[in-house]
């Protein structure tokens, strides 16, 4: 830095902080016939995971199929696929869904976080209200959402607060002032899904805008929104989310299939041209409260 930049701010607070690549590596609407990467055996999503974590991801998260290739809500399903992942990065976070897309049941959304020994996740997601997808409706009572947020404070699991409108952000600000989260949070902000918050930039910084300065907030895009929601994000200070669960292109234009390592390995190369150093799981550990 010359002395005419001395004293400058950056251009937003945390803008040369180091990144957190989330690799949403599978989820549940996507199939084989969308594309021909996406990872569905647990051999397949072992693979993608130790694929990005060496490209730079420090946040996996997961999402488990059946025999038949369809989605579960079955605990027993992800032992392999976390076991098989820590045998080789015991360090990187791992991160279970309890999404209600699919399956609605207390009971089953929250099976997963019993989940212990080298299997137990660092964190789970927890989608902060209700809201439609273009063919489903997410449906998320306060207290099936207050019931989770519990649960995942007695085990010790963190929650990824899944936030698809604003809306929804005041909720988590209201859970956090009753003491449901053990301190600060982290954020995905989805953006772009028909039903909820659009993908400009400015839908993106009205929600940043309001995140308290001691959580740690990222943004994924769906679908053609992807790369520009990432890119925002990163500009901002923020964190991101990538993966074929969002979006199976590399280029939407073209319809390039990606793979969950491409889509991780062009965040990398971008936040580098924004000085943006990568974030290692020890650092996310560090910056989120997360036992070694």
């Amino acid at each position: 830095m010359n002395s005419a930049d001395a004293g400058m701010l950056p251009p937003f607070p945390g803008a040369f902080q180091p990144l957190i690549i989330n690799a949403c590596l599978t989820g549940t609407v996507h199939f084989k016939q969308d594309n021909p990467n996406l990872p569905v055996t647990p051999e397949e999503i072992i693979q993608d995971a130790l694929e990005v974590v060496a490209a730079g991801a420090g946040i996996l998260h997961l999402h488990v199929r059946d025999e038949e290739g369809q989605p579960t809500w079955q605990p027993e399903k992800y032992v392999p696929i976390i076991e098989g992942i820590r045998r080789q990065h015991p360090d990187v976070v791992i991160c279970v869904t309890t999404s209600g897309r699919l399956f609605g049941d207390l009971e089953q959304r929250a099976a997963v976080l019993e989940l212990d020994g080298l299997a137990k996740p660092d964190m789970a997601s927890l989608t902060a209200g209700s809201f439609n997808f273009p063919a489903v409706a997410s449906v998320n009572e306060p207290e099936i959402i207050q019931e989770l947020a519990r649960r995942m404070r007695e085990k010790n699991i963190l929650p990824e607060l899944e936030i698809f409108e604003p809306g929804m952000l005041n909720y988590a600000l209201y859970l956090a002032r009753k003491n449901f989260f053990p301190g600060p949070c982290y954020l995905n902000f989805i953006m772009g899904s028909l039903g909820t918050s659009g993908a400009r930039v400015l839908d993106l910084a009205n929600l940043a805008r309001d995140v308290p300065t001691d959580w740690t907030w990222a943004a994924a895009g769906i679908g053609r929104y992807q790369l520009p929601i990432n890119m925002a994000a990163m500009v901002m200070g923020g964190h991101v989310r990538v993966g074929l669960e969002d979006n199976v292109y590399y280029d939407y234009q073209q319809k390039t299939h990606a793979t969950n390592r491409s889509l991780v390995e062009r965040i990398v190369r971008l936040a580098g041209e924004l000085g943006r150093e990568i974030a290692t799981p020890a650092y996310i550990r560090a910056r989120l409260g997360l036992l070694p």
